[in-house]
């Protein structure tokens, strides 16, 4: 069984999210926009289905100082099977990288992330990318986006859809703020 966006089709999901400007000086919402575009031809054969509205949260852990998070998620679709993980990790690395992405520590401010939340319902614990994301489970940033363009998905290792997912988030766990359109 795959795991499936609200249309039917198998989800690739990823999100998106800075928190720093880009190298161009362009506000971390303008980053964010332009990668979710480039989503759209990121490999051969996958393609842009639903973007999540924006939203916004501190960091995770907490980095005092640190500016906020603009976060989304974007929903693909492959038109044939689902792409390799690794090449679509490698992918999603480059548009990072186009994007000014530097990574001096765990953690650190960035001016662009791009995770991998889920290929379809491939579960795998190595090589990289683990799949579905270790940490996505238990991030409101990463959930409350998601719940938007695949309201009904179902986590492929635990089973629970994204709703019981979100209303499963302990009391202290940051809750992110939606932004205006």
């Amino acid at each position: 069984m795959e795991a499936r966006g609200g249309t039917g089709e198998a989800a690739i999901l990823v999100a998106i999210g800075a928190n720093l400007p880009g190298p161009d000086g362009a506000p971390p919402i303008a980053t964010c926009r332009r990668a979710a575009a480039a989503l759209d031809r990121v490999l051969p054969g996958v393609r842009l289905v639903a973007l999540s509205g924006w939203w916004t949260s501190d960091p995770v852990p907490p980095q005092p100082g640190a500016p906020r998070f603009v976060n989304g998620v974007a929903r693909l679709r492959a038109s044939g099977a689902l792409p390799d993980p690794a090449a679509l990790l490698a992918a999603l690395q480059r548009l990072e990288a186009a994007a000014g992405r530097e990574r001096p520590y765990r953690n650190a401010p960035r001016t662009l992330d791009l995770d991998l939340i889920a290929c379809g319902a491939l579960v795998r614990d190595a090589p990289d990318p683990v799949l579905p994301h270790p940490r996505a489970h238990r991030r409101g940033f990463v959930l409350c986006p998601l719940a938007e363009v695949a309201p009904g998905w179902r986590h492929p290792r635990l089973g629970l859809t994204v709703e019981a997912l979100l209303a499963a988030l302990p009391a202290e766990e940051p809750r992110p703020e939606r932004l205006p359109d």
